[in-house]
């Protein structure tokens, strides 16, 4: 079978696009970066490079560390002025941009498919859950925001790359509904365009929005250590959030911190193995590239021919490939689990974590082909690896106590409720987990002693949308938690007594429902 791209879908198309619809921040040798309230050429562009086939694609114009303080400095000055702006005038300015959005929701959705490489179906979805996310805060804001102010200074964010629209660009949107301006680090990795275009769609509204592009260590001292801010944002690793932490220890800035966690799914007296089934092909999604994925499934030993004989059909099912190709010209783009993961580097990383883990001992339970892949003829495929299982990886390996963010699972078999627990709870705190057992009274006593912001019982759990709550437990987040009405109540000022629901230093907090 051979395959083509589909016509219309070039990256070259997509861009020239773009410089049609915002010129003012898509030149057509570069994109921009934009501070003071103007489009700004500066930095120094670095060469960007698609996953998807290693198409040359637009790079981050980086700035250095004076620059980003400037704009810092100006995105306080826009805060000074936009805290005062009526609140029905900030709901019909984010309501415009929201409207803006939606009319180029596919060219937004396109280039997430470039530059990140999510499937098509995967891609519109991070587009429509921003939309419809924030069209959500803009009808219930108003109960949300009295009583309250906003920072004393703008919000800073800092997210990494996977989800630009429903994760970033929907945290921005909701901070400046709620009277603050906001910055943003264009994702180093992927995303600088189809970022670039929502904030040119909302900075045409008159919304106070910074983006800034740069290697964090040079803007760390602008965007997590600047005394304007008034919050610090982060979505990452624990070892960049690590990092940010410690800059933040002494400044007192309000600040959220997600970081990632091992969330695991524990089987323990359970025969539902056909629900299950439908669960695992679910969780390639993206090739578990975002922090809510399951790369951990902690089994009992007993019923582990029953989970193997459920997992393998699941995880041979899986489709992955160029998110592009078609079979002829008219046909719909295909409906893949995964595409590639965002650099060859990654897979070199995970290919070289799969090889050690085997060597020390891991029995590889699956082993996928790029063969079995959906590809156009000849194209670069070093982004892309196949799906792969590993039973008992050993301890010294990193796939045994780190997230893979990629398509690669690991399975750790148990004889106990209290080695369950253990091996559940075994990266110090997680976003998510979940119990696949069928006596609800013992699966709700287990997820009690699961340390994760939010524990499903035989359903996965995911970061949510509108009034859901977010947050984590352990090392996996640092302050305030957000989702509903706690992402509002991060980004403004209550009582001077009040403690945020979240995880700080002195204390952790749940809200009612976490």
């Amino acid at each position: 079978m051979s395959f083509m791209l589909k016509p219309g879908t070039a990256w070259s198309d997509a861009y020239d696009r773009c410089v049609s619809a915002v010129p003012e921040a898509f030149h057509d040798d570069r994109v921009l970066n934009h501070w003071g309230g103007f489009w700004q050429r500066d930095g120094r562009p670095s060469p960007g490079v698609s996953p998807v086939d290693g198409t040359a694609i637009a790079g981050p114009p980086r700035l250095d560390r004076a620059v980003a303080s400037r704009a810092v400095q100006a995105s306080l000055d826009e805060h000074r002025l936009w805290r005062h702006v009526p609140l029905a005038e900030r709901k019909a300015r984010v309501t415009a941009a929201l409207e803006a959005m939606t009319a180029h929701r596919d060219l937004l959705a396109l280039l997430l498919v470039w530059e990140i490489g999510k499937p098509w179906k995967l891609a519109t979805a991070d587009v429509d859950r921003c939309i419809e996310g924030v069209h959500w805060y803009v009808a219930e804001i108003d109960r949300m925001v009295a009583g309250r102010t906003p920072l004393h200074g703008p919000v800073s964010n800092i997210a990494s790359w996977n989800y630009p629209m429903s994760v970033l660009m929907h945290a921005m949107l909701v901070q400046v509904l709620a009277g603050n301006a906001v910055i943003a680090k264009a994702p180093t990795d992927g995303g600088l365009a189809c970022l670039t275009l929502a904030c040119a769609l909302a900075a045409r509204e008159g919304l106070p929005i910074t983006l800034v592009s740069g290697g964090g260590a040079e803007l760390s001292p602008a965007l997590v250590r600047g005394k304007e801010l008034g919050c610090v944002s982060f979505v990452g690793g624990r070892d960049a959030g690590g990092q940010v932490a410690t800059s933040l220890a002494d400044l007192g800035h309000r600040h959220v911190l997600e970081q990632e966690g091992l969330n695991c799914w524990g089987v323990w007296e359970y025969g539902n193995w056909e629900l299950l089934t439908g669960q695992i092909r679910k969780s390639f999604d993206y090739a578990k590239q975002r922090c809510t994925a399951y790369p951990r499934f902690v089994v009992q030993r007993s019923l582990f021919h029953e989970f193997l004989a459920a997992y393998l059909p699941a995880i041979h099912s899986v489709r992955f490939g160029h998110p592009l190709a078609v079979e002829a010209p008219d046909d719909p783009l295909p409906d893949l689990d995964f595409g590639p993961l965002i650099t060859n580097a990654k897979v070199k990383e995970l290919a070289d974590q799969i090889d050690e883990a085997v060597a020390k001992g891991g029995v590889p339970l699956y082993r996928g082909s790029l063969d079995d892949g959906r590809f156009l003829p000849g194209q670069d495929t070093s982004a892309y690896l196949a799906p792969v299982a590993i039973l008992t990886p050993p301890r010294s390996s990193p796939l045994f106590h780190a997230e893979p963010f990629g398509p690669v699972d690991t399975i750790v078999l148990v004889d106990t409720e209290a080695e369950l627990l253990a091996a559940m709870n075994a990266s110090n705190g997680a976003l998510v987990a979940t119990i696949s057992c069928d006596e609800e009274e013992t699966a709700r006593r287990l997820a009690s002693e699961v340390r994760a912001f939010k524990v499903g019982v035989n359903v996965p759990r995911s970061r949510g949308d509108r009034e859901e709550l977010f947050g984590g437990l352990g090392a996996s987040w640092r302050g305030a938690f957000v989702g509903g009405e706690l992402l509002v109540r991060a980004v403004t000022q209550g009582p001077d007594t009040e403690r945020l629901p979240g995880n700080f230093p002195g204390y952790t907090m749940l809200p009612p429902s976490g």
